[in-house]
Protein backbone atom coordinates (compact mmCIF):
# COMPACT_ATOMS: atom_id res chain seq x y z
CA UNK A 1 0.00 0.00 0.00
CA UNK A 2 1.49 3.70 -0.73
CA UNK A 3 2.24 5.62 1.83
CA UNK A 4 -0.12 8.51 1.88
CA UNK A 5 1.07 12.04 2.75
CA UNK A 6 -0.73 13.14 6.14
CA UNK A 7 -0.80 16.82 5.57
CA UNK A 8 1.18 18.40 8.52
CA UNK A 9 -1.50 21.43 9.83
CA UNK A 10 -0.16 23.27 12.69
CA UNK A 11 -2.76 24.89 15.19
CA UNK A 12 -0.79 28.30 16.59
CA UNK A 13 -0.80 30.97 19.53
CA UNK A 14 0.93 32.80 21.24
CA UNK A 15 1.11 35.14 24.60
CA UNK A 16 3.57 37.95 24.63
CA UNK A 17 5.47 39.78 27.67
CA UNK A 18 4.10 42.93 27.18
CA UNK A 19 0.94 44.71 26.54
CA UNK A 20 0.13 47.49 24.09
CA UNK A 21 -0.27 50.35 26.81
CA UNK A 22 3.32 49.41 27.82
CA UNK A 23 5.02 49.96 24.38
CA UNK A 24 3.10 53.20 23.59
CA UNK A 25 1.09 51.96 20.76
CA UNK A 26 -0.70 49.17 19.04
CA UNK A 27 2.76 47.90 17.46
CA UNK A 28 2.60 43.92 18.09
CA UNK A 29 6.62 43.78 16.83
CA UNK A 30 7.61 45.50 20.09
CA UNK A 31 5.18 43.18 22.74
CA UNK A 32 7.76 40.48 22.84
CA UNK A 33 7.13 36.95 22.69
CA UNK A 34 6.81 35.19 26.55
CA UNK A 35 5.27 31.60 25.07
CA UNK A 36 4.27 30.02 21.70
CA UNK A 37 2.16 26.61 21.64
CA UNK A 38 1.44 24.95 18.43
CA UNK A 39 -0.31 21.49 18.08
CA UNK A 40 0.88 19.38 14.92
CA UNK A 41 -1.72 17.12 13.19
CA UNK A 42 1.81 14.84 12.69
CA UNK A 43 2.93 15.10 16.11
CA UNK A 44 -0.98 14.77 17.50
CA UNK A 45 0.33 16.68 20.21
CA UNK A 46 1.63 20.36 21.74
CA UNK A 47 4.75 22.06 21.29
CA UNK A 48 5.45 24.53 23.98
CA UNK A 49 8.04 27.70 22.99
CA UNK A 50 9.51 30.16 24.89
CA UNK A 51 11.53 33.46 24.32
CA UNK A 52 14.50 31.51 23.28
CA UNK A 53 12.99 28.93 21.59
CA UNK A 54 11.52 31.70 18.98
CA UNK A 55 13.94 30.66 15.90
CA UNK A 56 12.66 26.63 16.70
CA UNK A 57 9.14 27.73 16.43
CA UNK A 58 9.40 30.09 13.71
CA UNK A 59 10.80 27.20 11.45
CA UNK A 60 7.86 24.67 12.49
CA UNK A 61 5.22 27.28 11.38
CA UNK A 62 7.13 27.88 8.24
CA UNK A 63 7.28 23.70 7.38
CA UNK A 64 3.64 23.56 7.93
CA UNK A 65 1.62 23.06 5.04
CA UNK A 66 -1.04 25.14 6.94
CA UNK A 67 -0.67 27.43 10.01
CA UNK A 68 -4.21 27.81 11.66
CA UNK A 69 -5.18 30.62 14.08
CA UNK A 70 -6.82 33.14 15.40
CA UNK A 71 -5.36 36.73 14.29
CA UNK A 72 -2.45 35.13 14.07
CA UNK A 73 -1.63 37.53 10.52
CA UNK A 74 -1.68 40.95 11.78
CA UNK A 75 -0.65 39.67 15.49
CA UNK A 76 1.05 36.60 16.20
CA UNK A 77 2.96 36.79 12.88
CA UNK A 78 4.18 40.78 14.06
CA UNK A 79 5.19 39.66 17.66
CA UNK A 80 7.34 36.89 16.06
CA UNK A 81 8.89 39.29 12.99
CA UNK A 82 11.69 40.47 15.40
CA UNK A 83 13.44 37.50 15.96
CA UNK A 84 13.37 36.57 12.37
CA UNK A 85 13.87 39.96 10.39
CA UNK A 86 14.07 38.76 7.16
CA UNK A 87 11.31 36.19 7.34
CA UNK A 88 8.61 36.60 4.73
CA UNK A 89 5.32 35.36 7.34
CA UNK A 90 3.49 36.52 4.43
CA UNK A 91 4.82 33.49 2.44
CA UNK A 92 3.70 30.98 5.22
CA UNK A 93 1.05 29.15 4.02
CA UNK A 94 -1.73 30.59 6.73
CA UNK A 95 -6.00 30.53 7.68
CA UNK A 96 -6.75 33.72 10.15
CA UNK A 97 -9.69 32.53 11.08
CA UNK A 98 -10.51 35.92 12.26
CA UNK A 99 -9.39 37.52 8.97
CA UNK A 100 -12.10 34.93 7.03
CA UNK A 101 -14.98 36.12 9.51
CA UNK A 102 -14.19 39.90 9.40
CA UNK A 103 -14.07 39.41 5.96
CA UNK A 104 -17.42 37.99 5.75
CA UNK A 105 -18.93 39.72 8.36
CA UNK A 106 -17.44 43.05 7.86
CA UNK A 107 -16.65 43.46 11.82
CA UNK A 108 -14.04 41.29 14.36
CA UNK A 109 -15.37 39.21 16.71
CA UNK A 110 -13.38 37.27 19.82
CA UNK A 111 -12.64 34.27 19.45
CA UNK A 112 -14.32 33.96 23.26
CA UNK A 113 -17.64 34.65 21.65
CA UNK A 114 -17.50 32.28 18.62
CA UNK A 115 -16.29 29.43 21.27
CA UNK A 116 -19.05 30.10 23.60
CA UNK A 117 -21.67 30.13 21.06
CA UNK A 118 -19.98 27.33 18.52
CA UNK A 119 -18.67 25.17 21.42
CA UNK A 120 -20.04 25.98 24.44
CA UNK A 121 -16.39 26.38 25.96
CA UNK A 122 -15.23 29.81 27.11
CA UNK A 123 -11.63 30.44 27.22
CA UNK A 124 -9.71 30.15 30.96
CA UNK A 125 -8.01 33.44 30.76
CA UNK A 126 -7.63 36.82 28.94
CA UNK A 127 -4.13 38.77 27.71
CA UNK A 128 -3.99 40.76 30.61
CA UNK A 129 -3.70 37.48 33.12
CA UNK A 130 -1.36 35.69 30.71
CA UNK A 131 0.93 39.13 30.60
CA UNK A 132 0.23 39.44 34.59
CA UNK A 133 1.64 35.55 35.17
CA UNK A 134 4.52 35.81 32.96
CA UNK A 135 5.60 38.87 35.30
CA UNK A 136 5.40 37.49 38.25
CA UNK A 137 7.35 33.95 37.02
CA UNK A 138 4.50 31.87 36.81
CA UNK A 139 5.23 30.03 33.61
CA UNK A 140 3.47 27.24 33.83
CA UNK A 141 0.37 29.20 34.13
CA UNK A 142 0.98 31.04 30.68
CA UNK A 143 1.79 27.81 29.09
CA UNK A 144 -1.57 25.97 29.83
CA UNK A 145 -3.60 29.17 28.99
CA UNK A 146 -1.73 29.00 25.74
CA UNK A 147 -2.29 25.65 25.14
CA UNK A 148 -5.86 25.97 26.17
CA UNK A 149 -6.04 28.49 23.68
CA UNK A 150 -4.83 26.90 20.38
CA UNK A 151 -6.78 23.89 21.52
CA UNK A 152 -10.04 25.96 21.34
CA UNK A 153 -8.52 27.40 17.58
CA UNK A 154 -8.47 23.76 16.90
CA UNK A 155 -12.09 23.63 18.28
CA UNK A 156 -13.67 25.81 16.41
CA UNK A 157 -11.42 25.67 13.30
CA UNK A 158 -13.01 21.59 12.86
CA UNK A 159 -16.14 22.52 13.76
CA UNK A 160 -16.35 25.16 10.75
CA UNK A 161 -14.58 22.96 9.00
CA UNK A 162 -17.25 20.41 9.06
CA UNK A 163 -20.12 22.30 8.92
CA UNK A 164 -19.52 24.93 6.79
CA UNK A 165 -20.19 27.79 9.20
CA UNK A 166 -19.40 28.84 12.67
CA UNK A 167 -21.87 30.44 15.45
CA UNK A 168 -21.87 33.37 17.32
CA UNK A 169 -23.41 36.02 19.55
CA UNK A 170 -24.17 39.12 18.43
CA UNK A 171 -24.61 42.42 20.46
CA UNK A 172 -27.87 41.47 21.81
CA UNK A 173 -27.07 37.62 22.87
CA UNK A 174 -28.38 35.93 19.51
CA UNK A 175 -26.76 32.72 18.40
CA UNK A 176 -25.92 33.93 14.61
CA UNK A 177 -24.37 31.71 12.56
CA UNK A 178 -21.36 32.67 9.91
CA UNK A 179 -21.11 30.75 6.64
CA UNK A 180 -16.71 29.90 6.54
CA UNK A 181 -15.07 28.00 3.73
CA UNK A 182 -12.22 26.09 5.75
CA UNK A 183 -12.32 22.51 3.75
Amino acid sequence: ASMRYKMNVVYFDLESQKLFEEVGGRDPSKLLLACGVTWSTMRNDFAVYWEKDAAALIAELKSADRVIGFNIISFDYQVLKPYAPNENFRAFKSTDMLQDIHRTLGFRLSLDSIAKATLGATKTADGLQSVAWFKNGELDKVAEYCKADVDITRRVYEFGRDNGFVHYYSKLGSKLKVAVNWK
